[in-house]
């Protein structure tokens, strides 16, 4: 392939769109152009990569004995409607494109595929002699992003790989799972990325366990938190810790004292007032709930004063509380006061809201549930005495016990967000490291969830109907090819790992006005091309130094270099990675690079690790 041939185009500057370094470099690249908000187009380059991570992706996958297919991208609304999800992906978060057809029949372009596939399973799987059976595709998903950024990393058309498999036992999924955490591992080797596989949260997917693959990188929106022995990884949505102990209050006093707070509406506030701790207060947080079916629900939240609410776990905890019946949480937001006010309720004393807040300040809500849902996580509920607001304006009480607050008691949960240097859970010796990262996969054991929902039912061995058990493995293709680009770039440009790089050499012609450099450079890439590699030649009739920049920029493996050494059949090879070079005959330079370039490919072959 030549340059000139390639319709290459690179920018000099960094677009101001572009935010982090693998997107700005993507599109100083040329490997791909913004189209809208969150769509870009893939050029040539960039197609070239996505084909090769494809490749190696399809490659595990067979090897796994899953089946390939393609599923539609457009779905019913009826398939959603039986799962429950359509109100949480359309009215809730509102992350799914969706639309009325000329026959008044609604449906949505597909960010994920659970509803069709498990259609498709109960049709066509009704005995467990079928069972187990692993079904996958590669194709573009949609996500109404509210705000989408960073490139390939947050877009609303993306290309995805997402796979089902199907068992008779739990048992079965499970050895699935295991074999597909195998391959999702032996793929993210073979890309050149280093990875991590940390705990996650199932999330709109739902199910009993996931794990989530991330690329560490700086850029990485999700925070990762880990014991030093690499034992225990989790995203922070999911992570656990121990907190500190609480600093004891000293309350000589069996009663709880009120004081007088004016102005002092935050944590921070009241403790420099009053020589407090943190960890020896209870705040309070309200935020309410709304769910597909039934009115909106206040949630009363209690959190030891020093720890952060985990929205995440509070959502989970809140869908648990409510129960299925309530259908999916839609939404889950702080309330206001304009909020209490158009509720034709009284003002409430925000900022002195203590966890005994009574039932009676919702008595007369046109439209919210006429009780609070309360929660407390452990590190409140287990304070013996604590400090909290007193449900008046300005006061807070010292010494409040819970069994003297009165009034009904919080369920417990885990509702804080474990913090970096917090001490290991499951090793106390340790403490939690952070790191940034970049989720390129994520894998569940669905269980039921969609089976039952969806009637997927298949004869057992007794001859009785139960429901399917699911598992469901994604992984993010167009994200990948540019999460590498973040993990392997330097301040010229991208540094491509060979797997899935374009092109593995780029042969560079210094002047093209030198027939014996075209001529060697024209000799070479026929050379390396029947020698089996992947071979770009730059022919265009420019300067050196804008080609070796547009090299660099590329990131390309190898450059061969033709130069002025040209007359006598010397060149100089240069390895991206590194910026090692080294002159040697041109005859040579082939065989090294076939030699180098075949043993990396052999060391990525399928199934290696």
């Amino acid at each position: 392939m030549r340059v000139s041939r390639l319709m290459l185009v690179t920018l000099r500057d960094d677009p101001a769109e572009a935010e982090i370094p693998s997107h700005k470099l993507l599109l100083r690249g040329g490997y791909m152009r913004r189209v809208a908000s969150g769509v870009y187009a893939y050029l040539p380059l960039l197609w070239r990569v996505l084909s090769k991570i494809s490749a190696i992706v399809r490659q595990e996958m067979n090897a796994t004995g899953a089946l390939e297919t393609l599923l539609p991208a457009l779905q019913p609304a009826s398939l959603w409607e039986r799962s429950g999800r359509w109100q949480g992906y359309t009215a809730g978060e509102g992350i799914m494109f969706h639309l009325v057809d000329r026959q008044e029949r609604s449906l949505g372009l597909g960010p994920t595929h659970e509803e069709v596939i498990t259609a498709l399973a109960a049709d066509l799987l009704r005995s467990y002699r079928q069972l187990p059976v692993s079904l996958y595709q590669i194709q573009t998903k949609f996500r109404d992003e509210i705000r989408p950024r960073f490139g390939l990393m947050r877009g609303r058309e993306f290309i995805m790989k997402d796979a089902y498999s199907f068992h008779a036992d739990e048992a079965d999924l499970r050895l699935t799972y295991a074999r597909m955490d195998q391959a999702y591992r032996r793929i993210f080797s073979r890309c050149g990325l280093r990875t991590v596989a940390v705990e996650a949260d199932s999330g709109a997917i739902g199910g009993s366990a996931s794990q989530e693959f991330m690329v560490t990188a700086a850029a990485g929106e999700d925070l990762i938190l880990s014991s030093a022995d690499g034992r225990y990884a989790a995203n922070q949505e999911r992570a656990c810790s121990l907190p500190e102990p609480a600093v004891p209050l000293v309350c000589p006093s069996p009663e709880a004292v009120e004081l007088h707070t004016p102005g002092q509406h935050s944590i921070e506030d009241l403790c420099a007032a009053h020589g407090l701790e943190p960890s020896q207060t209870v705040k309070v947080l309200l935020l309410l709930a709304r769910c597909a079916i039934g009115q909106a629900r206040v949630v009363l939240v209690s959190l030891r004063g020093d720890q952060q609410l985990n929205p995440t776990k509070l959502a989970n905890a809140v869908s648990a509380a409510v129960g299925e019946g309530a259908g999916a949480l839609l939404e889950l937001e702080p309330i206001s006061a304009e909020q209490i006010r158009s509720e034709g309720l009284p003002e409430w004393p925000l900022g002195c809201l203590g966890p005994h807040l009574g039932d009676e300040l919702l008595s007369g809500a046109r439209s919210w549930h006429p009780a609070f849902l309360r929660l407390a996580d452990a590190t409140a509920a287990e304070l013996d005495v604590f400090v909290c607001g007193a449900n008046r304006p300005d006061t807070h009480l010292v010494g409040a016990r819970w069994e003297a607050l009165g009034g009904a008691r919080p369920s417990v949960a885990d509702l804080r967000s474990a913090q970096p240097g917090e001490r290991c859970l499951q090793d106390p010796t340790q403490r939690l490291e952070a790191s940034r990262g970049i989720e390129v996969g994520h894998i569940f054991q669905l269980g039921r969830k969609y089976s039952q929902a969806l009637e997927a039912t298949f004869t057992n061995e007794q001859g009785l109907d139960e429901p399917l058990w699911m598992g469901c493995y994604g992984i993010g293709v167009s994200r990948l090819a540019q999460a590498a680009v973040e993990q392997h770039h330097d301040q010229q440009g991208i540094c491509w790992p060979v797997a899935i790089a374009p092109f593995e050499v780029i042969v560079v012609v210094a002047s093209a006005q030198d027939p014996v450099q075209v001529a060697l450079g024209e000799t070479l890439h026929d050379k390396l091309e029947q020698a089996g590699l992947e071979v770009l030649l730059d022919d265009r009739s420019e300067r050196a130094g804008v080609k070796f920049k547009d090299a660099d920029l590329i990131g390309i493996p190898w450059r061969v270099v033709v130069g002025r050494g040209a007359a006598s059949a010397q060149v100089e090879l240069v390895e991206r990675a590194s910026g090692a070079k080294s002159e040697m005959a041109a005859d040579a330079v082939v065989a090294q690079l076939q030699q180098t370039i075949l043993a990396a490919r052999g060391g990525l072959a399928l199934g290696s690790s």
